[in-house]
């Protein structure tokens, strides 16, 4: 067998997020083939053979890559609408558009959120895919197909939908699945795309969508499907005052009791938002360490509330960062959702000891891939993982007088990617996009959403 190929990156700091969180002011890293073989402090080993590239990395942060614990690519091509509502008004407000999404829509939408997190240096992404119009081709495919081409690690959530208006659910009648269509979808989608190994690029979760819009049935069959089938389950959770109201009057408990009652809690198991959630709510989901993707700026746009992340922290509980779908987040981008958690939950009751630099840096790297599952192969910098890195540029006139690399990450600008890697094959250079058109993707993405409100309207 050949000798694996080495990149060498030398004088850069680099914040591992290793278990004693690391740090080497000028230092260097080593990738093998798709691993990191080595780092350390000053310069890379002398005498490596096979070197095919050395990166003089002046200036710049070296990171894990990040890692987005909930999306909803769909919604790329909806952005800017129903810009003053909650949850629920929101959802009532757009459901008509999205149930009219189509294949192509998908693929474009899919191009659209992933290409802006590569950009701001997300190397694993998730999507949590729920909305399955009827006769609208092959929705995951599609979303896998361009997760593919860009070159990111990804993780489908095959979402599924099935109490619609006349169940007393939110999306309209045509938009949603039976149980069993959804269940056997599911676990086609499972054994057809889900790839278990280590290095895996495409792993898939059975993700019915909320208490408000999936029976307990569609909840409970799905948990058991997720175990039988051996991958991670992923639902939202607690995201609104509004939602603890809906499950107490219809199952006459809280939303926690109730995804308990489901077979919903376990550390296989990863909930989005979280927000409302009190002491006896994260002592279970700590007791059962059950994930959570906490999402601030989704969270701050559709007035849901502030989660307690640092309760949630404290009582042990894993906690990585979302996106969230961007008719929520218009900006679509991960690396901003460092400074916006730790701004946020510094308004909340902990003040300025709720969460500093390093640690939000974590939540988006390490806390992600311990929340899908993926702890021992990516989140840290360590000999033996995968090699999903990023090299943020800090020595310009928006970082250069912060003197610690990661409070200038975190607290300064949007610093920009001059590479990101993954899986040791580069994707962005100086910010650009290497394997899909980046412009031609802008012109797909608008014309997608100008024929999607054209049907829409037609309607």
């Amino acid at each position: 067998m050949a000798a694996a190929q080495r990149i060498v990156i030398e004088n850069c700091s680099i914040a591992t997020v290793d278990v004693n969180d690391t740090e080497y002011a000028n230092g260097y890293v080593v990738i093998a083939g798709n691993r990191i073989e080595a780092l350390g402090a000053g310069k890379a080993p002398e005498g490596l053979e096979n070197v095919v590239r050395r990166i003089d990395a002046s200036g710049h942060l070296v990171t894990p890559g990040l890692v987005n614990t909930h999306h909803h690519f769909y919604q790329w091509i909806t952005r800017g609408l129903a810009t003053d509502h909650n949850l629920f008004n929101w959802l009532v407000a757009l459901y008509p558009t999205w149930a009219r999404i189509d294949e192509q829509m998908c693929y474009s939408a899919a191009q659209g959120s992933l290409g802006m997190m590569a950009r701001g240096g997300v190397t694993t992404a998730m999507d949590h895919h729920y909305v399955f119009p009827k006769d609208s081709g092959d929705l995951s495919g599609a979303i896998i197909r361009a997760a593919r081409e860009m070159g990111v690690r990804f993780t489908l959530a095959r979402g599924s939908m099935d109490r619609s208006e006349k169940d007393g659910g939110l999306p309209p009648d045509f938009a949603v699945e039976t149980l069993e269509g959804a269940l056997a979808a599911t676990e086609a989608t499972v054994k057809e795309h889900h790839d278990a190994s280590f290095d895996a690029m495409t792993q898939v979760a059975v993700a019915p969508c909320s208490p408000f819009s999936v029976s307990t049935e569609l909840l409970r069959e799905g948990a058991r499907l997720a175990r039988r089938l051996g991958v991670r389950l992923h639902t939202h959770g607690s995201e609104t005052v509004e939602e603890e109201q809906f499950c107490k009057e219809l199952f006459g408990m809280g939303p926690t009791d109730y995804f308990e009652s489901t077979g919903w809690l376990g550390e296989d198991v990863w909930m989005a938002h979280c927000v409302h959630m009190n002491d006896s709510d994260i002592a279970a989901f700590g007791r059962t360490k059950t994930g959570v993707a906490h999402c601030p700026s989704s969270n701050a746009r559709l007035a849901a509330g502030i989660a307690r992340v640092p309760d949630m922290l404290a009582a042990g509980v894993p906690v990585g960062l979302g996106v969230d779908g961007t008719a929520s987040n218009e900006s679509g981008e991960l690396h901003t959702e460092l400074r916006n958690a730790l701004l946020i939950n510094r308004l909340g009751a902990h003040r300025e000891a709720a969460l500093n630099a390093r640690q939000a840096l974590r939540l988006g790297t390490y806390g992600g891939a311990q929340v899908l599952g993926r702890s021992a192969e990516i989140g840290s910098l360590e000999p033996g993982k995968l090699a999903d890195l990023v090299l943020w540029r800090l020595d310009t006139l928006a970082h250069a007088s912060i003197a610690d690399p990661v409070t200038a990450l975190v607290f300064g600008a949007a610093a920009p990617v001059t590479a990101s890697f993954v899986n040791g094959r580069q994707i962005v250079e100086a910010g650009r996009l290497l394997h899909v058109d980046e412009d031609a993707i802008a012109r797909s993405t608008r014309a997608e959403a100008q024929r999607l409100a054209q049907i829409t309207a037609q309607a």
